[in-house]
């Protein structure tokens, strides 16, 4: 029986002449006219579209001597300078500020509510001979803000802009960085991560500038700030854009694939240069440096402080540094294709599943659910020039999210560009073959580019290859009962009192086990990733929202509260004695079991809830950490994976005291030595769980991901610098980079993520100027970190 069959290059399911109507919150299939299936080349929209702008209203004037009372600096300085031809405002950022900001508040809301399709830009200046990422963020008066950055080059001089109503402003395209809606040389800036949730920003109560995380000083000049009309929405913005090999068709470069052939020749020229390869010298069999002293071998990896210097220690005992890539697996790769099925059998779950939605590899979908095919997304589908025919071979690379986390396809089918890919470059000599090859490729690569290990999130079927040392990982997921923070970026919080809680920890821990088997290969294990303690800094519900949820929720449902209520009845002799402190008005004990709220705080208030959110933590390490040394005695225990917004000094105390090793995801462009000066003091051995550094310039990407190079020759300087600035800190034993391969460029299904962050293309094909810049740092880290 013939199958039901996805669109193909000859368009069989592409639809001409379709005007699609936009919706507020659900898929906004978009104000774009699908007028023509022909492929959109930059070749066609070579004029540029600002080169008669129109402006719309000036924002400020630099000449007005009143601007300067706008202006609130933090770890930023700022001067007037006046030539012929404008007044500029001079900014600088200062490297000793984790965030270094400049906030422009006027003495009244910028009132943008009576204009329609607008652009925000402005001229800047770089001043410097290296590239800086410049954050832009516009604020509301309700404290809302969305955020955007761009990487101007060394002495950059131009306008960035960004589109803030219109068409291009508010449709989801399913994508964490659109594609650039007009062609023009002005610089677009994108946005910090996910589009934002809302908000309504016809009015500005403030635009700040700023910078995160910079390892040395910079500064920019800014003039004629202003609001400009959009130019005329392209009809083909959104249509034809995605090719056969997952690139976008309005850009090419070096490493743009066009045929089959040429892609399997660059595959032969690697292999061929891969198999003459030896490797960095003075390593270990497990990648330690063999040149360094021989310290005691368990026969596991351990850490020990040698010289003043934290290290690992390999399991014949010699010192180890963790460097190489994480996320080297394909289970996120595919993309929503704007296809789903009406056979709600595609979307079944069980509660027993411990793999996340977002690490399941393939999923086939049976030809009985394939006959329920429709369109869910026109604006997704049109996106594709080709996607395969159900009967063809390639059609293998089809697979299903059951739920997104973001995007406005809320589940459907999704594509593999990247594993399709692999079977043109490799081809199919037994099913599945260039899987196969892919594990071998890989292996080799580590080897020859001097990485010593993989990071969090690789393959499982590299766990027996006995080449590359690895970390395992697992998700602790379930239906336990939950807690809600100020902001929950990928999730409710687990109720980790909850006795269910547990109960999944060692399931997950379980299945680790089984798959390790007690290799020495496995360096250690990570436990969740990123999770919403809260802020380090900023109001009491941004610091502490998922405490105050618990205290609003009833003691008998929620474990949490249960064990807070005790412990305040512990600390307190009566419900008066709590009031006194708190400044509050509990009628009874019974009150605050029942659940209480707050708007206003003491500082004897804030202790407390402090200490809760410290308990919380404890709780959580002690399952975790319980777990895992009774399954996995031998194996390191990572920590937390804090991220910079979620590492509350209450839950990185509390991991002191239950983790091997601290972990840390840090997306700056380097670790400033002021900020993270703490960590000495800790005294324990640290490792960076995920950094990165891409480019939306000349990669065929339209999201440079967190930290923004100009280019991809900037883009290898930054990683040395981030590299030099992880090495010469005594407490760091690793750092891995987020991820191996570029995201797909239309979009990762789970939520949108598409950036350049990748040391190899979606087509398999290594960035040369990424290797030789890993090259250079591995081929020397040893000798440098032990000797310096």
């Amino acid at each position: 029986m013939k199958k039901s069959t996805p669109k193909t290059m000859t368009g069989i399911f592409s639809i001409t002449s379709l005007a699609l109507a936009i919706t507020a919150c659900n898929d906004i299939d978009t104000h774009i006219q699908n007028t023509s299936t022909a492929k959109t080349t930059s070749n066609s929209r070579t004029t540029d579209a600002f080169s008669n702008e129109q402006i719309i209203t000036p924002l400020m004037n630099f000449n007005d001597s009143s601007v300067q009372s706008w202006l609130k600096h933090s770890d930023t300085n700022t001067s007037i300078i006046k030539t012929d031809q404008a007044t500029k405002l001079a900014i600088d950022f200062s490297s000793k500020g984790n965030i270094s900001e400049l906030k422009i508040t006027p003495s009244k809301a910028w009132d943008l509510s009576t204009y329609k399709n607008y652009n925000v830009a402005l001229h800047v200046e770089n001043t410097a001979n290296t590239s800086i990422q410049l954050y832009l963020s516009i604020e509301n008066k309700n404290g809302e803000l969305q955020s955007r950055s761009v990487s101007l080059p060394a002495n950059y001089n131009g306008t960035v802009y960004f589109p803030l109503d219109g068409v291009e402003a508010n449709t989801n395209t399913g994508m964490w960085g659109g594609a650039p809606p007009w062609e023009t040389k002005d610089r677009l800036l994108v946005w910090r991560s996910w589009r934002d949730d809302g908000g309504d920003f016809s009015k500005i109560t403030a635009i700040n500038l700023f910078t995160i995380g910079i390892l040395e000083d910079k500064s920019v000049l800014i003039d004629n700030i202003r609001l400009r009309e959009n130019p005329k929405t392209d009809p083909n913005w959104m249509v034809n854009i995605i090719d056969k090999y997952g690139q976008y068709t309005n850009q090419t470069n070096a490493l743009t694939i066009k045929s089959d052939e040429q892609l399997k020749q660059l595959a032969n020229k690697e292999l061929s240069d891969l198999a003459k390869s030896t490797g960095m010298a003075n390593r270990s069999r497990f990648g330690g440096y063999a040149n360094g002293p021989k310290l005691k071998a368990t026969g596991y990896f351990r850490t020990e402080k040698v010289d003043g210097k934290w290290w690992m220690v390999d399991p014949e005992g010699y010192l180890f540094f963790s460097h190489g890539p994480a996320n080297v697996r394909m289970a996120n790769l595919t993309t929503i294709t704007g296809v789903d099925f009406k056979d709600d059998s595609v979307r079944m779950r069980s509660n027993d599943e411990i793999t996340p939605e977002d690490s399941m590899g393939i999923i086939e979908i049976s030809d009985d659910a394939r006959k329920s095919r429709f369109i869910t997304s026109k604006l997704r589908n049109n996106m594709f020039q080709w996607l395969p025919d159900y009967s063809n071979p390639l059609s293998e690379h089809y697979s299903y999210r059951r739920s997104t986390h973001k995007g406005p396809v809320a589940h459907g089918e999704t594509y593999s560009f990247y594993r399709a890919n692999l079977q043109r470059r490799y081809g199919e000599k037994s099913p599945k073959s260039y899987i196969d090859k892919w594990h071998d490729v890989t292996l080799k690569r580590m080897k020859d580019w001097g990485f010593t290990s993989f990071g969090n999130w690789v393959d499982p079927a590299f766990y027996d290859k006995e080449s590359v040392p690895y970390f395992a990982n697992g998700w602790i997921i379930g239906d336990f009962k939950t807690l809600s923070g100020h902001t929950n970026h990928w999730g409710l919080m687990p109720d980790f009192y909850d006795p269910e809680f547990k109960k999944r920890a060692e399931i997950t821990i379980d299945a680790i086990a089984k798959n390790i088997k007690a290799s020495p290969w496995c360096i250690g294990i990570f436990i969740d990733n990123e999770k919403s303690w809260g802020e380090r800094q900023g109001s009491v519900e941004k610091r502490y929202g998922i405490i105050l949820d618990a205290l609003s929720k009833n003691a008998k449902k929620s474990p949490a509260k249960h064990a807070f209520a005790k412990y305040l009845k512990q600390k307190y002799s009566s419900i008066n004695a709590l009031n006194e402190a708190w400044q509050s008005d509990i009628t009874s004990w019974n009150e605050l079991n029942n659940g209480v709220t707050f708007t206003t705080f003491s500082n004897a208030q804030i202790a407390d809830i402090s200490k809760m959110l410290e308990m919380l933590g404890e709780q959580y390490f002690k399952v975790v950490n319980g777990t895992l040394a009774k399954k996995l005695p031998n194996h390191l225990y990572m920590g937390a994976r804090m991220a910079n917004w979620g590492m509350p000094d209450e839950i990185i105390k509390a991991s002191v005291k239950y983790s091997d090793v601290l972990s840390f995801n840090i997306y700056e462009e380097g670790m400033q030595d002021n900020y993270w000066q703490f960590l000495e003091d800790v005294d324990l051995p640290v490792v960076i769980g995920e950094f990165h550094i891409g480019t939306a310039t000349d990669s065929g990407l339209f999201n440079p991901g967190i930290v923004h190079a100009a280019n991809q020759a900037d883009r290898a300087s930054m990683y040395k610098k981030y590299m030099q600035s992880v090495l010469s800190k005594p407490y760091m034993v690793g750092a891995h980079w987020f991820q191996y391969v570029d995201e797909p460029v239309s979009g990762r299904a789970f939520d949108g993520e598409n950036a350049n962050i990748g040391f190899v293309t979606t087509a398999d094909v290594p960035y040369p100027e990424m290797v030789n810049a890993v090259k250079e740092v591995t081929s020397t880290m040893y000798e440098k970190r032990y000797n310096k």
